[in-house]
């Protein structure tokens, strides 16, 4: 079951909603790009559909507000702990296919990774709802449908898909069919977008010998990355931290602890006590970030962490392309088989 809207229902639905729920989605943002002419589409709250960018897809992913970049988890005095507080209202995040899948990964990672549940996460976690977002295109970036993350069926309370003024909503959610019938719109059988093929196409190899770690193809990488981290910014799967402790009194015992994001592509990241440094130059830690994305992860969880949203391709300035180094290491695992024959 679904609906029919015009913009100003559609309007009036979010409206109706947003009384109980802040909408987080992605938001044009004039002259904030690169460069002062270019625009940036990026996630932020919104008072008004008409703000809800649904056409392009954003430079950056949903992931500031379920692992925002800096978070105080605790304070700290000579005997106290206390927890940091948040908003605890409900929160809908707009979210296309490939981040849906995103969240997947994410859920797997801070919920079921371990004995314990990471609580922070948790608590943040269980104030969303998604709202999914259909794709009537490609975008040139994009690689989901090898990744198998064009379609999503389930795990979203409404989805939205925009047409000559028109907005389609599928409501597989009672309590949020409600509102898009309150607004006025007209039932319908609607079924979410999903794009069927690509611009770019992928070959994720099915076995990864261990040659490839030492293969030259990572040369490349050591002397065209520059340490930004850009990447792994953008990318709605990446999840390093590190730690740090902010002491408000020279004895440091009163303080706070903060989770900050943090990156294996950055130099330092890999750094420990007595100056080693694990991953020492950029193709190692590109090495390490490819490998995790399409082989690791996979080995066990039975699924790839990356979902093909492009978002690294698009950001990089030494054009990197992430879609082309998957193929580089398909060919480079292929040509392996072959000499083992």
């Amino acid at each position: 079951m679904g609906y029919l809207l015009s913009k100003e229902q559609f309007g009036e639905a979010m409206r109706q909603l947003g009384k109980t729920y802040r909408i987080f989605a992605p938001v044009c943002k004039k002259g904030e790009g690169r460069f002062k002419d270019v625009d940036l589409v990026r996630y932020d709250f919104v008072s008004d559909a008409s703000e809800i960018e649904l056409t392009v897809e954003s430079d950056y992913a949903f992931k500031e507000f379920m692992l925002p970049l800096s978070e105080t988890l605790f304070f700290f005095t000579e005997n106290q702990v206390k927890e940091a507080d948040i908003d605890e209202r409900p929160v809908i995040v707009f979210l296309r296919s490939c981040d849906m899948h995103a969240v997947k990964r994410l859920d797997h990672m801070y919920l079921e990774n371990g004995s314990e549940e990471d609580w922070f996460y948790r608590r943040r976690r269980d104030l969303v709802k998604f709202a999914l977002i259909g794709c009537s295109k490609s975008f040139d970036d994009c690689f989901c449908v090898d990744m198998g993350t064009n379609r999503t069926e389930d795990g979203y309370v409404f989805s939205v898909d925009e047409s000559e003024g028109m907005f389609r909503c599928d409501t597989p959610d009672p309590a949020f069919a409600e509102a898009f019938a309150k607004a006025g719109g007209t039932e319908a059988d609607v079924e979410p977008w999903c794009v069927t093929e690509n611009q770019k196409a992928v070959t994720v190899p099915e076995d990864i010998p261990l040659s490839i770690y030492s293969d030259e193809l990572w040369d490349e990488y050591t002397k065209r990355c520059v340490n930004c981290g850009r990447c792994t910014i953008v990318c709605p799967t990446c999840t390093c931290y590190t730690m740090q402790d902010v002491f408000y009194t020279d004895n440091g015992k009163v303080g706070e602890r903060r989770r900050v994001g943090g990156s294996c592509m950055i130099d330092g990241y890999t750094d420990v006590a007595g100056g080693g440094q694990y991953r020492k130059t950029n193709g190692e830690r590109m090495r390490f970030k490819v490998l995790h994305k399409i082989h690791d992860f996979r080995a066990r969880t039975g699924y790839d962490m990356c979902v093909g949203c492009g978002r690294c391709d698009m950001v990089c300035p030494e054009y990197i392309s992430f879609s082309n180094i998957i193929n580089k290491v398909a060919d480079a695992a292929g040509k392996e088989a072959g000499d083992d024959k």
